[in-house]
């Protein structure tokens, strides 16, 4: 509206006095009118969750206030059970095998060189277990468990729309011979997003991947919130984290970390907010809330700065964002060109965070950790056009590696963001965004899961250089999910089964 009222200030100049008197008086009689019934209307339009949400590329704000929740204080949370009183967590997450998305911090690297690199249903094949459902999500470890979820109440052949009976389920299953111990079964909260469009039945309703801490299991089942579990299955809270919808209607995808003794949840479809939980009982410690995580898919990974100061940092359109993660507060951020959804995770390379996505303004940035305020001009390292869409890259000896959405082999260097290699991939038959999944690095090689081709392993080499082909012939359902690695087994699942590969059956 601003725009438009210097011209009809400068068209009321050339009117006589009387009329332009009189054109003043309608002007500001109807002018409160029209903006009351545009302010009315425009929800309306844009449909349920989409008024103050409809932000498309350009960036939003930024969580400058931190909502701070006293301990003691009532919680949006659902006990289900006494919390143990060894449910303590442990702050050595990290030394878990494989206990969130893609591994160590979010590194997809494993130094694990005992990995066999050909398998198949006759060939290092430990163990299969047919699941209850589909899902994108990945398994995570304990040193005698496995952990994934999926979902279940959707035809995904006759493509339909409502959600009524959908559940989620979180999968416990034995580590020695895929034996399914306990499975936990939720019914979605709704209204869901709907099975139509080009989001959901991309990657479904089970695409968040479960973190632990070894004592407990914490899922995150969108608008059905975060919940946790002992080890043996009892469920021990349930707290929302909101039930809004993004204005794509994609569905969620960010995945749990776990820093000391809090679970802290990329809820920005839900509520546009970044929350941390309470590890023993589910009670919400910080929130943080800005408009800029609209669109923002990618699981936050940690930055140590120093000995005193860890950063939680997370790429949102638009920007970089390092926080505390003890309080949510923002302590530092930088701008990026890269605008509209972020899919890929950021990735840490010493100092360092990259970030890749974006459309339609696609590409990846470096950014030096630390500092506060404003780093834009004094932690931007560089810029680069190369990106990924879905996919997050694996870095390997100062080099990124990819294999994108359209499947495009992609070879970068993490110094200066320069492309080394762009090549088609003609292991992959199939052309409708073939490739979902993270790439990880696996002791001495490179393995990239296809959504209908298999793994391919490969040499971290700047020509693409295939090993091996893996598939499970038996199997022709999609597989978006990242592989999970500990102690010589490598565990992949697709929308039907999970599989265990291991030399040492």
């Amino acid at each position: 509206m601003h725009s438009s009222m210097p011209l009809a200030n400068e068209s009321a100049k050339a009117l006589k006095p009387k009329s332009k008197h009189r054109k003043g008086f309608w002007l500001l009689l109807v002018l409160p009118i029209l903006l009351l019934a545009v302010g009315l209307l425009t929800p309306a339009l844009l449909g349920p969750n989409r008024g103050p949400r409809a932000r498309q590329n350009g960036a939003g704000t930024r969580p400058e206030s931190v909502t701070l929740v006293a301990l003691g204080s009532e919680p949006e949370t659902t006990p289900t059970a006494s919390t143990p009183l060894d449910a303590t967590p442990t702050s050595k997450t990290e030394a878990l095998p494989w206990s969130r998305f893609r591994g160590p911090n979010g590194s997809g690297i494993s130094s694990d060189v005992s990995i066999p690199t050909k398998w198949s249903e006759s060939e290092n094949l430990k163990w299969s277990t047919p699941l209850p459902g589909p899902g994108s999500s990945s398994p995570i470890l304990t040193d005698k468990l496995v952990f994934v979820t999926c979902y279940s109440g959707i035809d995904s052949q006759s493509r339909q729309t409502d959600t009524s009976n959908l559940n989620r389920h979180l999968i416990c299953l034995s580590r020695q011979d895929g034996q399914i111990l306990w499975n936990h079964t939720e019914p979605a909260v709704q209204p869901e997003d709907r099975y139509q469009g080009m989001g959901v039945p991309e990657h479904g309703y089970a695409t968040n991947t479960p973190v632990t801490n070894g004592k407990q299991v914490f899922a995150f089942f969108g608008k059905s919130g975060v919940l946790a579990f002992d080890l043996e299955g009892k469920k021990l809270w349930q707290t929302s984290v909101g039930t809004q919808s993004g204005n794509r209607g994609w569905g969620t995808a960010s995945s749990l970390i776990v820093f000391e003794d809090l679970v802290i949840v990329n809820s920005s479809e839900e509520s546009q907010t970044i929350r941390a939980l309470k590890a023993s009982d589910g009670q919400e410690v910080w929130k943080a809330t800005g408009s800029a995580l609209e669109l923002a898919y990618g699981t936050p990974i940690l930055a140590q700065v120093d000995q005193q100061r860890t950063d939680l940092v997370l790429a949102v359109p638009g920007e970089i964002w390092g926080l505390n993660p003890r309080t949510g507060k923002l302590v530092w951020y930088a701008e990026t060109s890269l605008t509209g959804n972020l899919s890929p995770s950021l990735l840490l390379e010493g100092d360092t965070v990259i970030a890749f996505g974006g459309y339609r303004s696609s590409g990846s940035v470096a950014v030096r950790i630390g500092g506060n305020g404003d780093v834009t001009k004094t932690h931007t390292l560089w810029t680069s056009r190369n990106s990924s869409y879905v996919s997050t890259p694996v870095l390997v000896d100062g080099k990124l590696y990819w294999i994108d959405d359209k499947g495009t082999y992609y070879v970068s260097s993490a110094k200066t963001g320069e492309l080394i290699q762009r090549s088609r991939v003609s292991n992959i038959t199939t052309r409708d965004r073939p490739v979902y999944a993270s790439a990880v690095a696996i002791g001495n090689h490179l393995m990239f899961q296809t959504r209908f081709d298999g793994l391919l392993v490969a040499t971290p080499t700047d020509e693409l250089s295939v090993i091996s082909q893996n598939l499970f012939e038996s199997d022709k359902s999609m597989c978006n999910a990242t592989p999970a690695v500990d102690s010589g087994e490598l565990y992949l699942r697709s929308d039907s089964r999970i599989y265990c590969v291991s030399s040492n059956k």
